[in-house]
């Protein structure tokens, strides 16, 4: 899967919509944007209209997907930076966790944390050779968790020490590992949780995507020598 062009190479997860679609669009103008999420329409258009990109369909809820897409980015030349944007939400009470509720956890954490695990695991020598950068997107949930939110703050806690961990292990190999924590941000996903909230959803009141992903891109362009370890992005 030789490349075109001489660009560095961006993975991004969750890329048709949100966080993930803003920091394509950021990095588009000097990276080759290797584009993932569920919707293969939607990413063909998206890939079309991008100066140099491709894109990979999968359901990040599965391993075999999973497995499968690793397999794909590993024939990539090289991995310059790897965006884990794809993410679920949860929302409900710790009292009423039933059956139906203990799979939407699994699922949760299949998602937010396993796949990030996976995914990076089988990137890895692609991101060694070119000393590349991974980040997460957390959430302010990953470092406070409040009523309701036990199981999508219990993942975010889990992203935060997988990143952590991977800092760790991977600083002697000349991999970078970013995890960044926004507060809420104007996105569909927004839109469900105040549905869930039963409250109203304005736009103007959370931050934008596009400040969520000019964070990542520093996070990515800084100096070789430096690591960004965390970026707290809070709307003022």
């Amino acid at each position: 899967m030789a490349l075109q062009n001489n660009r560095p190479v961006a993975v991004i997860t969750g890329a048709s919509r949100g966080i993930g679609l803003a920091t394509a669009t950021l990095l588009a103008e000097s990276f080759h944007l290797v584009l993932v999420a569920r919707n293969a329409e939607l990413l063909q258009k998206l890939a079309a209209d991008f100066p140099s990109a491709q894109y990979f369909v999968a359901d990040l809820a599965s391993a075999v997907d999973i497995t499968k897409l690793v397999a794909q980015l590993q024939q990539l030349d090289r991995i310059d930076a790897l965006v884990h944007s794809a993410a679920v939400i949860g929302y409900g009470p710790i009292a009423a966790v039933d059956e139906e509720a203990a799979t939407s956890w699994q699922n949760i954490f299949a998602v937010n944390v396993t796949a990030v695990a996976q995914l990076t695991a089988g990137l890895l020598p692609q991101l060694r050779q070119s000393h590349g950068t991974v980040v997460a997107v957390n959430s302010g949930a990953g470092l406070n968790a409040g009523s309701n939110y036990a199981s999508y703050a219990a993942s975010k806690f889990a992203l935060k020490a997988v990143t952590d961990s991977l800092r760790a292990e991977e600083a002697p190999n000349g991999v970078r590992v970013t995890s960044v924590h926004p507060g809420r941000v104007a996105t569909d996903m927004q839109k469900q949780l105040r549905a869930a909230e039963h409250g109203e959803y304005h736009a103007a009141d959370y931050l934008q995507p596009e400040t969520v992903a000019a964070a990542i891109q520093n996070a990515i362009l800084a100096p070789a020598a430096a690591s960004v370890d965390m970026i707290s992005v809070r709307p003022l």
